[in-house]
């Protein structure tokens, strides 16, 4: 399988290729050449770039890199009419369970436990709260009743609302905990990462999921858990 990596001098783009190298199976080819796959690790400057290379070839893409504005989304959701689109804020296996872990337990949950969720990353990061904190979050509050509360400040008394937290440091390559504080009991369902070698992995299942898909719009439970 010949994998057009996008984004390949960057330190994400740049390990997805170091991977495919040591695959048997499989090759990391520029846009320019033929493929059979689009791995995206670079800027949202370059979707329209990408767009027009997968609608041209009529092959799948994932997409990993996080920033696009909605007009960019509505693009991307354009794009999976055409062709298979893996699209996800993160591409950890364990993140991904995670996510259906705080789907199934939060009902149980919500109305006698108040819920946290406290992301850590490291100094250069520049976006705060990161991807991957708002969509475990949003797994907590897929209905909406929650307020999401980003940091606390000054005088205020709690309400019904999830309190976000993020934190800056270091070389901290992610790590991301949802709290359930209740009377005299706490569930923590933490995650973290060890290095981004876990992310291009990721990535590179979501490409093999993706030739083999149907154009439509995916994420990383449907490469997981066969839902789209």
């Amino acid at each position: 399988m010949k994998v057009a990596v996008v984004g390949s001098d960057g330190r994400m783009g740049g390990l997805v290729v170091s991977i495919l190298e040591e695959k048997e199976n499989m090759e990391a080819v520029t846009i320019d050449d033929i493929f059979d796959v689009i791995i995206d690790f670079s800027h949202p400057n370059n979707l329209q770039m990408i767009s027009e290379a997968a609608e041209k070839s009529g092959k799948p893409v994932v997409i990993a890199t996080t920033g696009f504005v909605e007009e960019q989304i509505s693009k991307i959701e354009d794009l999976a009419k055409k062709v298979p689109v893996v699209y996800a804020a993160n591409f950890s296996l364990g993140i991904t369970v995670m996510e259906k872990i705080l789907k199934d337990i939060t009902p149980i949950l919500k109305d006698s436990f108040d819920m946290e969720m406290i992301e850590k990353h490291h100094n250069q990061k520049l976006d705060a709260p990161s991807g991957t904190a708002k969509m475990l979050v949003k797994a907590m509050n897929k209905d909406n009743e929650f307020e999401e509360v980003c940091g606390r400040k000054g005088m205020r008394k709690r309400s019904k609302e999830i309190g976000i937290h993020s934190v800056r440091g270091g070389t901290i390559p992610g790590e991301h905990s949802a709290i359930y504080a209740g009377d005299d009991e706490i569930l923590e369902i933490k995650h973290t990462a060890g290095s981004r070698k876990i992310f291009a992995n990721g990535s590179i299942k979501a490409a093999e999921f993706a030739v083999e898909q149907k154009p439509g719009m995916y994420d990383m439970n449907a490469v997981l858990f066969g839902k789209e």
